[in-house]
C-alpha cells in the first residue's frame, strides 16, 4: 500500500535564535490524518505539543486547529497558537488570523516584530493548593513560597495551571518529582484526572518575571516556554494591580532560553490576556502515514 505523505514544519518559538525557545511541530493541512494518527504523529515528535491545521467550521476564521501533547488533546496552548499563526502568516487577513479551537475563537496578530495571540477565555481561577503540598513535588519547602500576592492557584485563560510565586533563588534548585506528583494528583484532583501541571514565577522586576513550568505526568517534565500558563499568570497579576504589560522569561534552566511578551486588560467579561513573541523555522518534512 502506498504509503500517505503529509507536510509538516517545525518552528522555535519564543526566541529568535534556533534551537532556543519551545520547539513545535506543525501540520499545515492535516485533512486525511485520523484522531489516532495525531495522537500517534505528536508522540512519535515527543515534543510538548504537536498542532494539525484543519478548514474551519464557520468560514469567517482561518482555520480549526487541534493541539496534542504527548498523551492527550489540549483544549488551547499558547506556544502553538503562536507557532501554528507564524507558520499560516500567508493566510492572515491585514494581519490577523481567526483559530477554531475547544476553548473558544483564538485570536493571531501577525506582525513584523513577532506574533501574538489572545487567549480564548478571560481569567478564572479556582481551587488552591497548599503550599506544603506544591512545594513537596519540586524539591523545595513551604517556605519558599511566597504568599503575600496570591497562594497556589488553579487558574486558566483556556488551559488550567496551578501557579504559584517562590523566590527567586527556589525557582532555580526547583526539581520535579514524579512519585510524588502521582501521589498528589490521586487526591488533589481539582486540574482534571492524572494532570498536575505547576507553574512557578519569580519577580525579576517590576515588569521583568521568571517562570518554570513542571507537567511530568502529561509527559512534559519541564516546558521550556508555556504561554497558557503566562496568559492567565498576567491576568492574574493585573488583577492584583500589579501592572498590565510583562516580559517573562522561561526555558534557562533547561538551555532554551525564551522570552514571551505578556499584556492583560480588564473588559466587560472579566481580566484577559495575550501572549506573544518570535518564531525561527528549523525543519520542513514529510510524514508518512
Amino acid at each position: 500500500m502506498t504509503a500517505r505523505r503529509f507536510r509538516f514544519v517545525t518552528v522555535d518559538v519564543f526566541t529568535e535564535t534556533r534551537f532556543g525557545g519551545n520547539p513545535l511541530a506543525v501540520f499545515p493541512d492535516a485533512r486525511g490524518i485520523s484522531d489516532a494518527e495525531m495522537q500517534a504523529l505528536a508522540a512519535e515528535f515527543n515534543l510538548s505539543e504537536t498542532t494539525f491545521v484543519l478548514p474551519p467550521d464557520d468560514p469567517a476564521n482561518t482555520a480549526r486547529v487541534r493541539i496534542f501533547n504527548r498523551k492527550a488533546e489540549m483544549p488551547f496552548a499558547g506556544h502553538p497558537n503562536v507557532g501554528t499563526g507564524f507558520v499560516l502568516a500567508d493566510r492572515a487577513r491585514d494581519g490577523l488570523l481567526r483559530f477554531e479551537e475547544i476553548a473558544g475563537l483564538v485570536h493571531v496578530r501577525v506582525e513584523e516584530g513577532g506574533t501574538t495571540i489572545e487567549a480564548p477565555q478571560p481569567l478564572s481561577t479556582g481551587a488552591t493548593m497548599d503550599a506544603a503540598t506544591l512545594a513537596s513535588c519540586v524539591g523545595l519547602s513551604a517556605a519558599d513560597v511566597l504568599p503575600d500576592r496570591h497562594g497556589p492557584v488553579l487558574a486558566s485563560c483556556g488551559n488550567s495551571f496551578v501557579v504559584a510565586e517562590v523566590t527567586p533563588e527556589a525557582l532555580g534548585r526547583a526539581a520535579p518529582d514524579l512519585a510524588r506528583f502521582r501521589a498528589v494528583a490521586r487526591d488533589w484532583t481539582a486540574a482534571g484526572p492524572e494532570r498536575l501541571p505547576l507553574y512557578l514565577w519569580a519577580r525579576e522586576g517590576r515588569d521583568a518575571l521568571r517562570a518554570r513550568m513542571f507537567s511530568p505526568l502529561s509527559g512534559t517534565i519541564e516546558d521550556p516556554a508555556t504561554g497558557s500558563a503566562a496568559t492567565p499568570l498576567a491576568a492574574l497579576l493585573h488583577s492584583l494591580g500589579e501592572g498590565d504589560r510583562f516580559t517573562l522569561r522561561q526555558g534557562v534552566e533547561m538551555g532554551r532560553p525564551s522570552t514571551l511578551r505578556l499584556a492583560a486588560w480588564r473588559v466587560e467579561d472579566g481580566v484577559r490576556a495575550s501572549v506573544g513573541g518570535s518564531c525561527v523555522r528549523v525543519l520542513e518534512g514529510e510524514a508518512l502515514l
